[in-house]
């Protein structure tokens, strides 16, 4: 569940780094002002979102597989 029922942005994680590089407590997010008790909360806040983004802009690669032949080559 994202938070407050919203798709993550980058946006919203810079919001999250600025306020806690000021020492802000009250951030707006998705158009929804968020106040946080503590710095440590707001951090907690920050890395969580930065988990669910990660979560879905990660591109899973098929699996390859590859033979190698051994061989002389003689028939």
């Amino acid at each position: 569940m994202t938070l407050l029922g919203m798709a993550v942005t980058q946006s919203d994680i810079d919001n999250l780094n600025a306020a806690i590089a000021s020492g802000a407590r009250s951030v707006t997010l998705g158009g929804q002002t968020v106040t946080y008790n503590t710095t440590a909360s707001l951090i907690s806040a920050r890395n969580d979102l930065q988990k669910q983004l990660t979560a879905l802009t990660k591109v899973s690669r098929p699996r390859t597989r590859q033979m190698i032949y051994g061989g002389r080559g003689y028939q």
